[in-house]
């Protein structure tokens, strides 16, 4: 053995740290739910602005699906239920849904 393979560093591997798959959060168009009612839970949950949750609040209505926002598994679901639960607790079928992002 050479003394050039003695003073060789080991090379040292970091583990690349994966991001986290991001999921959609989708508003899902009915026709009973009034427009004001899912601007109002828009802003309420999703913190938009009135504008932004007016234009969402269109899109998924001239589309019949708008994807509201795109999180983490956890908070999409708990920030769909969160709206989604807000019209059913109003008497609304307002629906939101999530999938993973591509």
């Amino acid at each position: 053995m050479s003394d050039i393979d003695v003073l060789k560093p080991d090379t040292v591997t970091k583990p690349k740290t994966q991001q986290p798959k991001l999921y959609k959060v989708i508003l899902l168009n009915d026709d009973f739910t009034p427009r004001e009612f899912v601007v109002h839970v828009l802003k309420a949950v999703f913190r938009t602005t009135e504008d932004q949750a007016y234009r969402i609040m269109m899109t998924a209505h001239q589309k019949g699906v708008c994807v509201v926002a795109t999180y983490t598994r956890d908070v999409a679901e708990s920030k769909a239920k969160e709206a989604t639960d807000m019209g059913h607790s109003n008497g609304f079928p307002l629906a939101f849904s999530t999938e993973p992002e591509e």
